[in-house]
């Protein structure tokens, strides 16, 4: 039995506390805050609360005040009075994991969307999952084949990589995703669909990642309209589901739309339970959760196993600064930059090589192909650093050597980063087009 496995059967069987009480009565409703007394929980337990005619209500414990309970339902929260009952449920955040979610479409309860029987799972394990030890990770050594060109040959993963997927609204992070999960090498791809709006989650899966990609995926899917509490589980369950699937020595692939709006779900919940706003409005509870979130992935214990982690990152209004794209940059291994400039000229996969890069690409790529993947680059950055004096005939040809090869491949670069939704172009593939370019 693995250490993970001997973890599961000895902690999580020990973390209902003694001194829980299970009931109590509901006193105040504020907002999206529910105050409970007369029952004692410790974070993360799940109560609920019954209504009138009957009608039940879940909610999760997120603060507390003396003898006061803060929580935050799952759902609106009609129906409720003063003096409901509220009960413990679950002393402890869980979720089961296991072979049959393969395929599958979850919320964030781990219940199925997709109208099929709920999946029978064999574990039951906490959703804060078993942190790992650094000293004890495994490096980054094998390269992942995500079959889109321009990653695969400019921008190497690593598989245990974690990397940001960074662009304003409406520029393609969805359709690259799927382009992602269907042509990607990894054993299990697993889905967050995090804070989205219902019918992208629809479209997403019926039109993006489509039957095939959805064979060796799971997707779990909090929509937009539901509780923050939902969202935040949802992500923690996708982490969860790819941890499980590592410690069976997996190689992962975790995709995870979007960062951002778990960033605001934790906003919500921060401000209604009375957390400081810092930066553009977001509390400290934010800036604390997403790194800790980020080191659930990557390479397991001793090599055995991995999670490479695909995070999208809202640039809200296009901004490049914004606190949770530098958050973000500052804990992942590299950043994809996706500008809006290709996007509106039909360019796609609109990926701007000014700003991305990949941290463990040395690592990983013969110095040959390390070479060709700095010339291209070099040349894509020169030609758009000079593209306005080129477009007007101010450039004299000649004057620049470097930048004459730039003006001449330039349209062989196009042709090599342009890419059809349904084009696979693996690994090999992808090294003949850099050479044929080059």
């Amino acid at each position: 039995m693995t250490e993970f496995g001997r973890w599961v059967e000895t902690v999580i069987p020990q973390m209902k506390p003694a001194y829980v009480e299970s009931t109590g009565t509901l006193v105040r409703v504020v907002g999206l805050m529910l105050e409970a007394r007369g029952l004692l929980a410790p974070l993360g337990a799940l109560c609920r609360i019954e209504g009138l005619d009957h009608a039940a209500i879940d909610a999760e414990v997120v603060g507390f005040q003396d003898n006061t309970l803060y929580l935050m339902p799952f759902n609106e929260p009609s129906g409720v009075g003063p003096g409901a009952r509220v009960r413990l449920i679950s002393a402890t955040a869980k979720a089961r994991v296991g072979h049959a979610q393969l395929g599958r479409i979850l919320d964030g309860l781990g219940q199925p969307l997709d109208g099929k029987p709920a999946p029978q799972c064999e574990r039951t394990l906490g959703l804060s999952g078993l942190p790992v030890n650094p000293m004890e990770r495994g490096a980054i050594q094998d390269v992942l084949d995500v079959g889109v060109k321009t990653l695969n040959g400019l921008l190497t993963i690593g598989k245990g990589q974690r990397i940001g997927l960074i662009a304003g609204s409406g520029v393609g992070k969805s359709v690259l995703l799927g382009m992602i999960t269907r042509f990607t090498k990894a054993d299990v791809v697993v889905i967050g669909l995090i804070g989205e709006r219902g019918r992208e989650v629809r479209e997403f899966i019926s039109e993006t990642l489509g039957p095939e990609g959805l064979k060796k995926s799971i997707v779990v899917a909090s929509p937009a309209n539901e509780s923050p509490v939902l969202r935040l589980r949802a992500t923690h369950l996708a982490h969860l589901i790819a941890e499980y699937w590592r410690e069976q020595g997996k190689d992962v692939l975790l995709l995870l739309d979007s960062l951002t709006r778990v960033a605001h779900a934790q906003r919500e919940i921060g401000l209604a339970v009375g957390e400081p706003p810092t930066t553009k409005g977001y509390p400290p509870s934010v800036f604390a959760l997403l790194p800790k979130l980020i080191e659930r992935s990557g390479v397991g214990r001793f090599g055995h196993g991995s999670i490479t982690a695909i995070y999208t990152v809202l640039a809200e209004g296009d901004d490049r600064s914004d606190p949770i794209v530098d958050i973000a940059r500052a804990s992942l291994d590299g950043q994809v930059m996706m500008s809006r400039e290709l996007a509106d000229a039909a360019f796609y996969p609109a990926i701007d090589l000014t700003g991305s890069v990949s941290r463990v690409m040395n690592a990983l790529v013969d110095p040959a192909d390390l070479t060709r993947a700095n010339t291209f680059r070099r040349y894509w950055s020169l030609y758009q650093q000079n593209r306005d004096l080129i477009q007007i005939g101010a450039y004299q040809q000649g004057t620049n050597p470097e930048l004459d090869q730039a003006i001449a491949k330039r349209s062989q670069m196009e042709t090599f980063m342009r890419q059809t939704m349904n084009d696979h172009c693996d690994l090999a593939a992808t090294r003949r087009a850099l050479s044929s370019v080059l």
